[in-house]
């Protein structure tokens, strides 16, 4: 009974933090806020009813405490039902939209009755599975987390709570000149993709400023808010990412996080490191068949001639070296003053990718000011940034995950980072 209680008081304790910090100003100057206000006024996300429902289902959830008496077989087919009825309500949704979409289809409304009377009822399926997986799967993260000596007192804290709900998007804004995330702010959770592009265009054209809306996979609030999926890997690297923000943030990294672009970009390595470490073992232990198989090697017959002749075929296309490849270009371009060459190499390659299969929708500055803090892997969209190397390097001279993290998470600048790996 304590013990629930404690579980309680801290739910209630997390989710009025993280409301509040969601709700105060971002790194900007006051000035700048308001220009940004101005054209994101009427389609801001707001967080507090969401909070206040995810934390009602979570209490619920402590006070049953169900997941606790339930054997492992029995909390593994748990979540590989949710996972079978989240895949059904996916497609169920595709195949609306696409009734929606079709010309040929007079009143969509009245076909689709059927339709979405199923929907409905997968609905309302998924709100009762839901609350019981999402409790298993973060007791089995909890007991990952507390062996591997992430704990204060012995337990996470706060534990890995999470929920799934479609996510805000996020509008991120970049000066022109160099790549830097000077604001995240977050959006409606359906704002149309013409709306999103009339935005983006609408403040480089206004205030000369790089700006993109992109998706997100997960947002570190109390409980944290999660991404619907059926990529099981995925969902467990993303609750262990998540859950490392959450504690983070009540040591020097976490506190720091916006202080700086180096700092966010340390912020975001140590949590996808964690995740990835986390929920790997998270697999290996209770559901070790889906554990991410290599890939295998490419087989370059499969390419049709090249204009060279029969005996010449492409090299295959690889995304993060290309990516790689064009932020160091995109770099050098913008620390020469060119940036409108900058801006037209982007979409040059931008369409290089389309052709490729990587439906990128906008390639910018803003884009790598957002994708390129996610460091914890070589290239890609970080460049030649020198943070994510050594944050890797400080795990790398670490005894264990444990060791890394309680290092690294007293920092509050990259020059510390550096001469703790030196």
């Amino acid at each position: 009974m304590l013990k629930k209680i404690f579980q309680i008081s801290t739910y209630l304790v997390f989710s009025s933090i993280w409301v509040f910090m969601l709700s105060a100003s971002a790194t900007l100057p006051d000035a700048e806020i308001d220009q940004f206000s101005d054209y994101t006024r009427g389609i801001k996300y707001n967080y507090f009813r969401w909070v206040a429902n995810a934390s009602w289902i979570k209490l619920q959830q402590a006070a049953l405490g169900s997941p606790g008496y339930i054997d492992r077989p029995t909390q593994k087919e748990i979540v590989m039902d949710y996972l079978r009825q989240m895949e059904r309500v996916l497609q169920t949704e595709y195949e609306l939209d696409q009734l929606y979409a079709n010309p040929e289809i007079v009143d969509p409304e009245a076909s689709s009755a059927d339709l979405r009377a199923r929907l409905e009822a997968l609905y309302a399926e998924q709100r009762q599975l839901a609350p019981f997986a999402e409790s298993v799967l973060e007791g089995q993260i909890s007991a990952v987390l507390a062996e591997a000596g992430l704990t204060t007192g012995g337990q996470p804290l706060p534990g890995p709570l999470y929920h799934i709900s479609p996510l805000p998007m996020a509008l991120i804004i970049s000066p022109r000149d160099t790549i830097r995330q000077d604001e995240n702010i977050s959006l409606l959770a359906d704002f149309p993709v013409d709306e999103q592009d009339a935005l983006e265009e609408s403040i480089a054209t206004d205030l000369e400023f790089s700006a993109l809306v992109v998706p997100v996979g997960g947002i570190g609030i109390y409980p944290t808010m999660g991404m619907r999926s059926t990529n099981l890997p995925w969902i467990v690297d993303t609750i262990a990412h998540e859950w490392m923000h959450n504690y983070l943030s009540w040591h020097l990294l976490g506190a720091n996080y916006g202080t700086t672009p180096e700092l966010r970009t340390i912020n975001e390595t140590v949590a996808s490191i964690v995740g990835s470490e986390v929920g790997r073992i998270v697999l290996e232990r209770y559901y070790p068949e889906h554990l991410a198989r290599e890939h295998p090697p490419v087989d370059l017959l499969s390419f049709s001639e090249g204009p060279l002749g029969p005996n010449f075929f492409p090299p295959p296309f690889e995304y993060r070296a290309e990516m790689h490849k064009t932020r160091l270009h995109v770099d050098e371009l913008l620390a020469e003053g060119s940036t409108d060459e900058a801006e037209a190499y982007m979409e040059y390659r931008r369409q290089i990718f389309w052709n490729h299969g990587y439906a990128i929708r906008k390639l910018n500055q803003a884009y790598f000011a957002f994708y390129g803090a996610y460091a914890d892997v070589p290239g890609g969209a970080a460049g030649a940034d020198p943070v994510g190397p050594a944050v890797r390097a400080l795990r790398e001279q670490s005894d264990s995950l444990s060791d890394f993290v309680h290092k690294i998470m007293w920092i509050d600048s990259f020059e510390k980072l550096q001469e703790m790996v030196e």
